[in-house]
């Protein structure tokens, strides 16, 4: 870490605290040679491999957006938008790996959007799984009837 006053490589940290939901750490430093203190934000990086193989930063912005197309005139708010993307990523992160496939965040998407709209859902899954018939809607409906059922 250098110091961002005198570009020395040599600081002590001085005080960590968690910060974003505990997603990341703060930590306040101090230079070991011209004394000023300074703070850094670390966080364990999280990157998503698209289907055609470029890699990019996992983003929550990005969730929020391909569910809100799926719940477009549905009584969703964005303060449930914005918990169903920090599930989602809780969920990813969970999994242990820094590196995951979009596919995996589709699949994360799924239970939580479940839970928070059944139209939704189905709308959803009916582009994430490429549904191709009746019989698939079908399906999925006769699979939210079963686990509503159970409930």
């Amino acid at each position: 870490m250098h110091c961002p006053f005198c570009r020395h490589d040599g600081s002590r940290v001085v005080d960590s605290r968690t910060a974003e939901d505990g997603t990341s750490i703060r930590r306040r430093r101090e230079c070991q040679q011209c004394g000023r203190r300074f703070t850094t934000l670390e966080t364990a990086s999280l990157s998503v491999r698209k289907r055609s193989g470029v890699v990019e930063p996992f983003s929550r912005d990005k969730v929020v957006v391909g569910v809100r197309r799926a719940c477009q005139g549905r009584p969703v708010s964005d303060d449930q938008l914005a918990l169903l993307a920090h599930q989602v990523e809780e969920a990813i992160r969970a999994g242990g790996q820094a590196l995951v496939d979009s596919h995996d965040v589709g699949l994360a998407i799924l239970g939580p959007l479940r839970e928070l709209d059944q139209i939704a859902y189905l709308r959803f899954a009916s582009v994430y799984s490429s549904f191709d018939s009746l019989e698939d809607f079908e399906k999925a409906i006769a699979e939210l009837r079963s686990t509503e059922a159970a409930c």
